[in-house]
């Protein structure tokens, strides 16, 4: 206990004015002392006890839409950087998404919901491989890592993405499908949203996706060395998360020339591409994960539980 007081009282300053930052008049964070102190603390423990001076550590961190892996991660990043004196570097599946000329060439031959970000196979998975690859050599060499703008729904020009310098202790990877495995033939038959029985009748949109979870994206998940999952009650908890997110991101954002912000229906059924894979990772990854932190329906962690 001492060394998690201790801890919290060196990383509270930065914490704090880090979930300041991300804070809108509407929508103050709650019990943020309890969150830090009581489980985040401790996951940057686990997390500083796997590293090696050798070795890069890439740590996962999935949960669906608006679940607060953003912040998680961030959060995890400082107290990493000030208690443990660790390099970090925090970078997020989204920053993957294949350009908008990209989708929309594999809209036309492959199926148009994949003009629609989001799904695996909507990833350059090829680059986050490199990365991955890239990190875990033993010769570092600086390079820049890819950034997307959701606001734009296109990636950055090369000049303003990351530029990693040094190799890093501990990469945080987070991302809503990080870990996500197939789901079996039989359960892709029956559809299970109103945008899947109206533009995937015959199943192609769907057995495509699934598809590249057990491919490509096996092959990128399982080079992580942990997992850490954002768990919500329900799939309806994470609508009206998401709906507050495209809110905030409204708000935050001076330049709103070619802002591409989403009305209500428009994240409803953008979520719609996301659920069945969202559903299918309730069921899953607690299995399987490292760290399950389990959200209540106010959007804060009630309880953690290291497996």
């Amino acid at each position: 206990m001492k060394q998690i007081n201790d801890c919290f009282y060196k990383v509270k300053k930065d914490c704090f004015k880090f979930i300041l930052s991300q804070e809108i008049k509407t929508d103050k964070f709650k019990n943020k002392e309890r969150m830090i102190k009581s489980f985040l603390i401790p996951i940057s423990f686990w997390i500083s006890n796997k590293t090696d001076k050798n070795k890069t550590l890439i740590i996962g961190l999935a949960g669906g839409q608006g679940s607060g892996k953003t912040t998680i991660s961030s959060i995890l990043s400082l107290i990493l950087k000030k208690y443990f004196k660790l390099n970090v570097f925090k970078i997020s599946i989204d920053d993957f998404y294949k350009t908008r000329n990209v989708r929309k060439l594999l809209s036309k031959r492959k199926h148009p919901l994949l003009m629609t970000r989001g799904v695996p196979g909507t990833h350059d998975v090829d680059l986050m491989l490199s990365l991955f690859k890239k990190v875990k050599a033993k010769n570092f060499k600086s390079f820049r890592v890819p950034k997307f703008n959701k606001a734009i729904d296109d990636r950055y020009s090369k000049s303003l993405w990351y530029k990693l310098k040094l190799k890093p202790d501990v990469m945080i990877f987070e991302g809503w499908c990080v870990g996500a495995k197939p789901q079996k033939n039989n359960l892709l038959k029956k559809p299970i949203n109103s945008l899947e029985r109206a533009y995937d009748q015959k199943k192609n949109w769907r057995l495509h996706v699934n598809n590249q979870l057990k491919t490509k994206y096996k092959t990128l998940f399982n080079q992580l060395d942990g997992l850490l999952y954002l768990k919500p009650k329900n799939f309806n908890l994470l609508k009206i998360w998401r709906l507050k997110q495209e809110k905030k991101l409204l708000l935050q954002t001076k330049n709103k020339k070619n802002l591409k912000i989403m009305n209500s229906n428009e994240i409803i059924n953008f979520m719609q591409t996301y659920q069945r894979i969202t559903q299918q990772m309730f069921k899953d990854v607690p299995k399987y994960c490292s760290i399950i932190l389990n959200l209540n329906s106010k959007h804060q962690i009630n309880k953690i539980k290291f497996r």
